[in-house]
């Protein structure tokens, strides 16, 4: 006869441990992630991406027809530097990371984290990444060579880092440049003070831009300076034309 007893938990005695997502919040600052995915081009190819767990930067990034074990490792050499805080390295259990990877990893004063088989939430920071790179940038392009793509995620990858906000930083950027002298703003209109303007700039030939305040308009260049005013009634004529229009095909319907 077995009997079989069901133990129920005490509510309110402490964990002897901590929880998997407690511990990537506590040591956000320390640990690095990375992982590889595949990238469609006129073959399949390889990308190799590491990030920071706390800014969400994007550290390096590299492609490859065929990844190894001591091409990962080399890249790992190209990332971290003497002076970097970094004490995890999390990554999957792909065949890649070899036991001889891991070693070596160690040797840079890491300790190798493995996510569980399976189970793409233990690091979501990462798949959140390459979702990104995926929406924003690869759905829409497609490089022909292996050279190609490298320097498009080259692009990208600056703007992802000095440019793009994030929910998880409080709409904030992983690497903010200083602080410019902004423009003075009227009140109660929201308007620029004269003589400033709105520098716009088009990442990957417009799929995204970038938009930055100045005092001096000089027209020409890299930038295209439009005045910010002179933009808000072009807006305003646009959408005025566009109710005009929906107007009349209701009319004729």
């Amino acid at each position: 006869m077995i009997l079989l007893v069901r133990l129920e938990p005490v509510s309110g005695r402490p964990r002897g441990d901590q929880r998997w997502s407690t511990f990537l919040r506590n040591h956000a600052q320390a640990i690095v992630a990375c992982d590889f995915f595949v990238a469609v081009t006129a073959t399949f190819i390889y990308v190799f991406v590491v990030m920071h767990h706390s800014s969400r930067r994007l550290l390096h990034f590299n492609v490859t027809k065929h990844p190894t074990a001591d091409w990962t490792l080399q890249q790992l050499r190209q990332t971290f530097g003497p002076d970097d805080a970094f004490r995890f390295l999390l990554h999957d259990r792909d065949s890649i990371f070899s036991e001889g990877l891991d070693r070596s990893i160690a040797a840079f004063g890491l300790r190798v984290l493995k996510s569980p088989p399976r189970s793409p939430k233990a690091n979501a920071l990462r798949e959140r990444l390459i979702g990104t790179i995926r929406r924003e940038c690869l759905d829409w392009l497609i490089p022909p060579s292996e050279h190609h793509l490298r320097l498009l995620l080259k692009t990208w990858a600056v703007h992802y880092n000095r440019s793009r906000p994030h929910m998880g930083l409080g709409s904030g950027i992983p690497d903010p440049p200083a602080p410019p002298s902004r423009p003075n703003i009227e009140r109660g209109r929201h308007r620029l003070d004269a003589g400033a303007c709105l520098r716009v700039k088009s990442i990957l030939g417009g799929l995204h831009h970038e938009y930055d305040r100045a005092r001096n308009c000089t027209f020409g260049g890299v930038h295209s300076v439009v005045r910010w005013n002179t933009r808000l009634r072009a807006a305003r004529v646009r959408l005025i034309v566009a109710s005009a229009t929906a107007d009349s095909w209701r009319q004729i319907m």
